[in-house]
């Protein structure tokens, strides 16, 4: 494990795992930390060295002198290129590959539209960035919703009844429901994803110019989607993966919750 110091943002801890020797920089979801996919034992740990990364407000990640302001108006879209240069000053400019699931697949998206000419491969996970989610669209980028939002996590009661409602009106599943209240349960959960979602709001990957790259540049694309996934499903993908020439798909009985010992399994099959 280790740190990468990333000028005018903070230090961005990562955890190093893998018995293969290729380089895999892996992106987690919500809640998660850069240890994430250490449960893909038997598919994945055998063929890379992983370099898992901590999202700020998770793990060890911590952001330097960053005020409330600048956290809600979030971190420009370039500031993504300061992980790979700051990579490249301890391990030497090389090819690698990237793996992000959920929200962290933004910021692999965007090293691929940054770097596609040094990677080898992209591996995408219930992927966020392929489309725009209106849920997150509507809280992070709309004046109303981002009001609800703000309002939501400093109140004990609200963000809970906005959760259970949505739940009620079958918005969200079972397993959804359960995802989103264990991050909203206590008054500094609700900060850290209050910050989280504000910090990476305007991290839109182009994804017309992504494809276009990983055609041009003939990488390797395995993208895995749950069948039950009602955040991030193949259905809002499609567009993206028509563009694509020629992408490994695969779309598994699991819902949003897809890192597991299932997935592991299903992928060494």
């Amino acid at each position: 494990m280790g740190y990468l110091h990333l000028p005018g943002l903070g230090k961005a801890h990562f955890h190093e795992y893998g018995t293969g020797g290729k380089p895999l920089l892996a992106f987690h979801g919500y809640g998660m930390t850069g240890k994430q996919f250490h449960v893909l034992e038997q598919s994945i740990i055998p063929q890379y060295h992983i370099y898992g990364f901590d999202h700020f407000f998770h793990g060890e990640s911590r952001l330097d002198g960053w005020t409330e302001q600048q956290i809600l108006t979030g971190m420009p879209k370039a500031m993504v290129r300061n992980y790979m240069e700051e990579w490249f000053e301890l391990y030497g400019r090389q090819r690698f590959s990237v793996m992000g699931y959920s929200i962290g697949a933004n910021i692999a998206l965007i090293l691929v539209e940054e770097y596609a000419d040094l990677i080898d491969e992209v591996i995408l996970m219930a992927p966020d960035g392929l489309a725009v989610f209106k849920g997150f669209h509507f809280i992070l980028h709309n004046k109303l919703g981002r009001g609800i939002f703000r309002t939501a996590t400093k109140s004990k009661w609200l963000a809970p009844f906005i959760i259970k409602s949505l739940k009620k009106l079958r918005f969200i599943d079972e397993s959804l429901y359960t995802i989103a209240y264990n991050e909203i349960d206590t008054e500094q959960k609700r900060l850290d994803t209050y910050y989280t979602l504000n910090l990476i709001r305007l991290l839109k990957p182009d994804v017309k110019h992504i494809a276009q790259q990983i055609n041009q540049h003939k990488i390797k694309c395995l993208l895995i989607f749950g069948k039950h996934d009602q955040l991030f499903p193949k259905s809002a993908a499609m567009p993206f993966l028509g563009m694509l020439d020629n992408a490994e798909v695969h779309e598994v009985e699991l819902g949003h919750w897809l890192v597991t010992k299932a997935l592991d399994e299903y992928l060494v099959k």
